[in-house]
């Protein structure tokens, strides 16, 4: 039988170590975990359970706090943004391996050679709408 692994996501630690390994109290832990900013795992009896990334996701909200001045409602919009930051970089990165894929089909198809069979790979259709704020410059035709 293997051992368990366990990564910075795995949920070990009981809220009395967490707050040993993050400096803070364990009531702060519980508020931060009403207020949304962290979000510990549970255990099957609904205790909590911390997980490494937790732990330093609960340094990072103490330093913000306290070096930077940062106000608790303040703290919460940072880590959603960060956390949607991470969204969108995963998403770009899956879209542009998407998009290299599709030109190297492309490639192949146009090559004087092209493989049969399952190497074409079916070209989709994409419609891209671009929105901005910005005003048009003043030389843009009217629509």
């Amino acid at each position: 039988m293997t051992s368990p692994t366990f990564g910075d996501d795995t949920p070990v630690y009981v809220i009395s170590v967490a707050a040993e390994l993050s400096g803070l109290h364990p009531q702060t832990l519980r508020q931060y975990d009403r207020l949304g900013l962290v979000s510990p795992g549970r255990a099957s009896g609904r205790g909590r359970r911390y997980s490494m990334r937790d732990i330093q996701q609960l340094r990072e909200v103490q330093r913000l706090s306290q070096e930077m001045g940062i106000n608790l409602a303040g703290i919460k919009r940072i880590l959603e943004l960060e956390r949607e930051v991470a969204e969108l970089r995963d998403t770009v990165y899956h879209l542009h391996n998407e998009l290299a894929a599709a030109r190297s089909a492309v490639a192949r198809r146009g090559s004087p050679n092209p493989p049969t069979g399952a190497e074409l790979l079916p070209l989709r259709q994409a419609r891209v709408t671009i929105v901005s704020n910005a005003p048009p410059p003043d030389n843009a035709p009217d629509q």
